[in-house]
């Protein structure tokens, strides 16, 4: 995975908020604690290299995601420092947001790692649409998580959510990525 100045790697995290491991509610995600482990290590990997770090924030104006309420609070270890972008998205894809459109516009190159929340609404939909705009994506297959379906094992809808990820995205494991972040050169 080696990248150059002029094909930087930028960690993207998607929707490391609260409303998703508070107990409870409508879109929790069961044993969302390994996926965030995983992130945060991610996370600390990048802010320790100083390497370039993008968050997403659903701000959804539905009643059951009020962009007032103190759970579309970001979760404390993974809140943006000073230096780091973030995007705050409407709808499932980041693309709905203006703002993260033109910056991704105006990059060349750009390859996003993406990690966090909400595989089948954010992550699924903003690697579609990031495809379609030929922007390059890698999702961290043991570094993202969504909510529980109503019916089914959350194990098996999670890997039929990557594997159609797979074909719009790289997919990669956060070991596989720690790894090789030697090989990275932003």
């Amino acid at each position: 995975m080696p990248v150059s100045i002029y094909d930087p790697l930028v960690l993207v995290c998607a929707d490391l908020q609260v409303e998703y491991l508070t107990q409870g509610r409508g879109h929790v995600i069961v044993d969302g604690g390994a996926a965030t482990a995983r992130c945060l290590a991610l996370l600390e990997l990048w802010r320790n290299n100083r390497w370039p770090v993008m968050h997403l924030k659903r701000i959804a104006q539905a009643a059951w995601f009020n962009p007032s309420s103190r759970l579309t609070d970001w979760i404390a270890q993974a809140r943006p420092q000073p230096g780091e972008m973030t995007f705050e998205h409407p709808l499932p894809s980041a693309y709905s947001s203006s703002r993260f459109v033109d910056h991704m516009s105006s990059i060349r190159n750009l390859h996003c790692v993406l990690t966090g929340f909400s595989l089948d609404e954010t992550i699924l939909a903003t690697v579609v649409e990031g495809f379609h705009r030929s922007h390059r994506y890698q999702v961290v297959n043991d570094a993202v998580a969504c909510r529980q379906p109503g019916t089914g094992e959350a194990a098996t809808y999670q890997q039929s959510v990557v594997n159609v990820i797979a074909n719009f995205a790289t997919i990669q494991s956060s070991a596989e990525l720690i790894r090789t972040s030697g090989a990275v050169a932003v």
